[in-house]
């Protein structure tokens, strides 16, 4: 019985690339020591699969930054503000297009799916020329046969491709993207012809959209293209490879008719009701890649149900034509379970990451070709049963709080209007107040303090005197630019999942956990494996703290119950919805006594809101309806005169406004500027927002500096569909990646763009 992987994480056990990446950029090393080290992590990664025994090995899932953003390369649809004049796209243009340059800003980056990973979104018009500008596909294949390991190259399916597309700036939002298909399948060609021409035997192409709702005209595009390709693939076997959701009836029959294709692959821990569609039929002849252990969480496989699944799949489809795989690639998941050395002995038996899910499949593999390893199994079974009997994993008391929440839907007394007139007079901001998402530089300083002090090297008294020096520096640097609603900066968070995790009962931590987010950046999410509850408080010390060193207000900065939740690895024993509640409890605690302490303004970011919304529009209603009750538990206690702001990035939250508005916060601050104002749409379509709302005027993510021009031209455009009363000022995300230098100049340019607007303003009275 064969095996696969769908793809596998690319930072390496200890963020190898990362570090790589980011000396590059800083111009600490070569281009030539860059793909040394990824190199390097690639034969690993190819020596671990192939030492464990799996058949289908991918190459070319490994990426610099974004598996979405080799396509466009491959595909040569670079923008033509980046000034590439053809040939193979090096690291300038591939860079300047994931995180821009001094002279033009980055494209859109947004959330792969339902996931905390991002992609880099394809701008494409009629205009665009493409050519076939990366042979990186082709290369790596080569690198691995040269290294003795066969494997099964992998490219993002051409219609998912332009699926996931969107039209390039001056572009008419009508354009129909598909009918760019005839201009990018002869690139696709040619890559395939390369690839046989090295000797690949199997191709996978990824086409994860056929999960979403399609319409007709979509589906007619999966078929026209593969029947395009299909003397091209001939004499190839050819993986379409599906995840994260169930297929939708219409999409598996047009999925399982296409031409040319051997292969199918399907997401049987997030697609459960795929099976029903197999049992009604699947095409004679034709191998089925089951994906049955999980590539987004961490917890161990149940073996015992998974061989089952895979033995009523071998019933339908045969023994020769069925696989073992995972359900989607183990990008999503922590590396190595090896490098933890400081977890609980008991958790960790419970866990599995890539490299344990890499035994897994095997393991099933054999199993089910009858070589079933009886010791492994075995020692999966009791810690199946120790997680199910554990005491730690429950508390009644905790249980018994959050059913009683159902009760009411947790709305404050008083509505919006009302609130944010009383807040006024106690807070006087001024017209078109400034602000910031949170977070600040984290210097090399800044980190080595925390890591000194994690590691009992320095005293807790030192540590308090180091991070309260830096918060100073952090308020005086505010008050200097002149910024309304200031912020202490998080000097004391390296994450803001991780540190609120540190502080509740129920969250496990890992060493080496890194999971990547996008390019460099990686997160390390905390496992939630028993219910949730806040022992004492997380923030009051610093948020206090802060308050005392300026007369200006400041921010409490928390993280809201269901970013906590979506950026956690979450336990599997019970809906995420009751986890979500037992969250929102803690935080409420929080929020409560933070008031109490005398902060009149706080955040409670819900980031990840609309990236945990389901695939399937179907599923969606019930999902927002628990996420923005959550959120509501949080803050149903306070005054009227206390703030509640939240925050949500990088992800498409058009098709959410209402339940948005729905959460009740007072003041949102919100990603605008990176995604080419798209949020602004929605208002000019005619949605009513009475609450405080700041729509991000420069993007954080790229080192550019944006000219006080440009910034004071997001202002008016925002004014233009906004009233001036409750329009604010921000960024689009925290600034922890910038450094000082960028910061400063940035905000500065912002500050005086909105002393612009506001003289504009008041001389038109």
């Amino acid at each position: 019985m064969a095996s696969h992987i769908v793809g596998y994480p690319r930072m390496g056990p200890k963020r190898e690339l990362k570090f790589a990446l980011e000396s590059f950029w800083d111009g600490k090393s070569s281009a030539e020591d860059l793909k040394k080290v990824a190199a390097d992590l690639r034969a690993s990664i190819w020596k671990q699969m192939s030492d464990a025994g799996i058949k289908y090995i991918p190459c070319n899932t490994f990426s610099y930054y974004d598996q979405v953003l080799d396509a466009t390369s491959m595909l040569g649809a670079v923008p033509p503000r980046y000034g590439w004049n053809g040939g193979e796209i090096g690291f300038d243009t591939y860079f300047s297009m994931a995180r821009g340059n001094a002279s033009v800003p980055a494209m859109e980056m947004t959330k792969w799916f339902d996931t905390n990973y991002h992609f880099i979104v394809p701008e494409l018009g009629p205009d665009v020329k493409f050519s076939y500008a990366s042979h990186k596909a082709v290369d790596e294949f080569k690198e691995a046969k040269a290294l003795g390991v066969n494997t099964v190259p992998v490219l993002i399916g051409p219609v998912s491709y332009l699926l996931l597309s969107k039209p390039a700036k001056g572009v008419e939002k009508s354009f129909s993207l598909l009918s760019l298909l005839p201009k990018i399948l002869p690139i696709y060609k040619e890559v395939v012809a390369d690839l046989k021409a090295a000797g690949a035997s199997w191709i996978q192409f990824d086409e994860p959209t056929l999960v979403s709702d399609l319409e007709a005209h979509q589906l007619q595009a999966f078929t026209e293209a593969y029947s395009e390709l299909e003397s091209s693939v001939s004499g190839l076997n050819v993986l379409v490879e599906t995840y994260f959701a169930d297929v939708p009836a219409e999409a598996y029959k047009t999925l399982t008719a296409l031409k040319g294709i051997t292969a199918f692959g399907f997401d049987f821990i997030r697609g459960t009701k795929t099976l029903d569609l197999i049992k009604s039929g699947f095409p004679s002849n034709k191998h089925l890649f089951a994906g049955v252990v999980d590539g987004r969480n961490i917890w161990a496989n149940d073996l015992a149900a998974s061989l089952s699944t895979l033995q009523n799949l071998e019933g339908i489809v045969g023994k020769d034509n069925l696989v073992v795989s995972t359900s989607c690639s183990l990008l999503h998941t922590a590396v190595d379970l090896v490098n933890e050395t400081k977890l609980d002995a008991e958790i960790k038996s419970w866990l599995a990451f890539a490299a344990q899910k890499i035994f897994e499949v095997n393991a099933l593999a054999k199993a089910l070709s009858g070589q079933k390893d009886e010791d492994f199994f075995s020692a999966n079974g009791q810690a199946l049963a120790s997680r199910k009997s554990s005491p730690r994993v429950t508390n009644e008391a905790v249980q018994k709080a959050a059913a009683a929440l159902k009760g009411s839907d947790h709305r404050r007394g008083t509505n919006v209007s009302a609130r944010l007139d009383a807040q006024q007079k106690k807070l006087n901001l001024p017209i078109l107040p400034t602000t910031t998402i949170g977070s600040f530089p984290q210097t090399v300083e800044l980190r080595r303090v925390r890591r000194e002090y994690k590691a009992n090297k320095i005293s807790e008294e030192e540590y308090v005197k180091e991070i309260k020096e830096e918060i100073r520096k952090v308020v005086e640097l505010q008050e200097e630019l002149d910024i309304d609603v200031l912020v202490h900066g998080e000097p004391e968070r390296n994450d803001m999942v991780e540190y609120f995790g540190e502080q509740l009962s129920g969250f496990a931590f890992t060493v080496n956990g890194w999971v990547q987010s996008y390019g460099s950046r990686c997160v390390k999410p905390p496992i939630i494996y028993g219910d949730v509850s806040r022992p004492k408080p997380m923030t009051v010390f610093w948020s206090s703290a802060a308050q005392s060193m300026t007369k200006r207000p400041m921010k409490g900065m928390l993280t809201g119950p269901v970013t906590i939740l979506n950026w956690s690895f979450v336990r599997n024993d019970q809906p995420r919805s009751e986890t979500c509640y037992q969250i929102a409890l803690a935080i409420k605690v929080e929020v409560e006594d933070l008031e109490k302490a005398g902060i009149n303004v706080i955040q409670i970011d819900e980031a990840a809101l609309r990236e945990g919304l389901p695939l399937r529009k179907s599923e969606q209603g019930n999902y927002l309806k628990w996420a923005v009750h959550s959120f509501r538990i949080t803050n149903v206690g306070v005054q009227d005169t206390t703030q509640i702001h939240t925050h949500m990035c990088y992800s498409n939250f058009n098709d959410i406004i209402h339940s948005i508005i729905d959460m009740d916060a007072d003041v949102i601050t919100i990603e605008n500027s990176r995604s080419d104002e798209k949020l602004l749409s929605v208002f000019r379509e005619g949605v009513k927002y009475g609450a405080g709302i700041g729509p991000g005027v420069y993007d954080i993510h790229s080192p550019r500096i944006p000219p006080t021009e440009e910034i004071a031209d997001r202002i008016n455009k925002m004014l233009a569909v906004l009233e001036k009363n409750i329009l604010w000022v921000n960024p689009d995300c925290g600034l922890k990646t910038r450094k000082y230098n960028e910061v400063k100049a940035a905000l500065t340019n912002m500050v005086q763009a909105t002393k612009q607007i506001r003289n504009q303003l008041a001389s038109a009275k």
